[in-house]
């Protein structure tokens, strides 16, 4: 009978990978990183493993981390029965959903079909699931023409295409001065904005609910909560009104991620919470099946009453989030009676289908 030491946990180094391999190795497991040639030593040396220190039991370098096709590369993988785990940053470098579909073969976490919908425009995507699931989410605009309202536009940079540009707007006028400076700034390109999001700025606090979906006891777990800490919005926001105004006309705000921060809510979101994360459940399983596997997280901001506060949803992660901080919030404590990262809860997962000899049924 198989046992999690014959098995290797692997991820690309970035995102998150660290929490997934700290789960792992905590359950048994071997672990691999995929590390992009000169940006290594996090995982070949600071978390290498070293006796009872370190999670890293291995790298595998390549030139670009969309190498990891590579024939070769999948080879090494798949030879040492590798399961991989998927984050956001596996999906933006190698910027090919088709090839993580169709040509990637070593058996993956979670349901790799559902990464797309990430991105906007493809059919169907996040707003067509969170309508199925009768999941409240921002306004969004076709046309700048139709502003009517204060609207955050999240347009693709033009260097780091993987990098949003974002802008407010508030008027077709605001919105055409605003993108028309980005554009002259060589910051973002005509074909982007063309197909820019344009969203209504839905104004409350931020939560990002962390959710676990097990397809053996077909139960949404919450896993943790968490903010965003971003440049450099979270930098201006911390001076006197006086500054922030000088300037606003001179810096472009950015909603770059910086880091994540472990917060609570009330316990009287939480009912909605798992009502909304249940309802997408039974969406993505219609949509796109087999559905949710393993991790999701719903971004949301929480808006102020009355009647009463209300649950917002402005973005979907289909996959590992990026907040390894999440496990010191109480939530996977109150059901495990300790407190537990999503790096570990996956593996858990995994561990379980290796015991009832059903990989297949947690990997596509």
């Amino acid at each position: 009978m198989s046992k999690p030491k014959d098995y290797t946990i692997a991820v690309v180094g970035s995102h998150s990978a660290l929490d997934i391999c700290r789960g792992a190795k905590d359950l048994g497991f071997k672990t691999l990183v995929v590390v992009e040639k000169g940006r290594d030593k996090t995982y070949a040396q600071y978390f290498k493993t070293d006796g009872e220190l370190g999670c890293v039991d291995e790298v595998l370098e390549v030139e670009k981390f969309k190498d990891i096709l590579e024939p070769k590369n999948q080879k090494t993988l798949k030879d040492k029965n590798s399961i991989f785990i998927p984050h956001r940053s596996f999906e933006v470098y190698l910027n090919d959903y088709d090839a993580i579909e169709k040509d990637f073969k070593v058996p993956m976490f979670g349901n790799k079909y559902l990464l797309r919908i990430e991105e906007r425009y493809v059919k169907p995507n996040q707003y067509d699931l969170l309508t199925e699931a009768k999941i409240k989410f921002p306004k969004t605009f076709d046309n700048p023409k139709e502003i009517d309202r204060l609207v955050l536009v999240k347009v693709a940079e033009r260097e780091r295409k993987f990098e949003r540009a974002f802008f407010l707007a508030s008027s077709p006028k605001d919105f055409q001065i605003a993108s028309e400076i980005l554009i002259l700034e060589g910051k973002i390109t005509k074909d982007a904005l063309d197909v820019a999001v344009i969203e209504e700025f839905i104004l409350g606090v931020q939560i990002n609910f962390n959710f676990f979906y097990s397809p053996f006891t077909k139960r949404v777990e919450l896993a943790g909560t968490d903010t965003r800490r971003q440049t450099n919005i979270d930098g201006l926001l911390r001076l006197p009104a006086f500054y922030q105004t000088q300037l606003q006309e001179s810096i472009q705000i950015k909603y770059e991620e910086a880091g994540h921060i472990a917060v609570t809510t009330l316990e009287s979101t939480l009912e909605p919470a798992f009502e909304m994360a249940n309802r997408f459940v039974d969406a993505a399983r219609k949509l796109y099946p087999p559905g949710i596997i393993g991790p999701f997280g719903l971004q949301s901001v929480i808006t102020a009453g009355p009647p009463k506060k209300e649950i917002v949803v402005f973005d979907v992660s289909p996959r590992m989030p990026g907040s390894p901080g999440i496990f010191a919030t109480p939530y996977s404590g109150y059901l495990y009676g300790e407190p537990m990262s999503m790096g570990k809860r996956v593996a858990m997962e995994i561990k379980k289908a290796i015991d009832q000899n059903s990989i297949d049924k947690i990997t596509t």
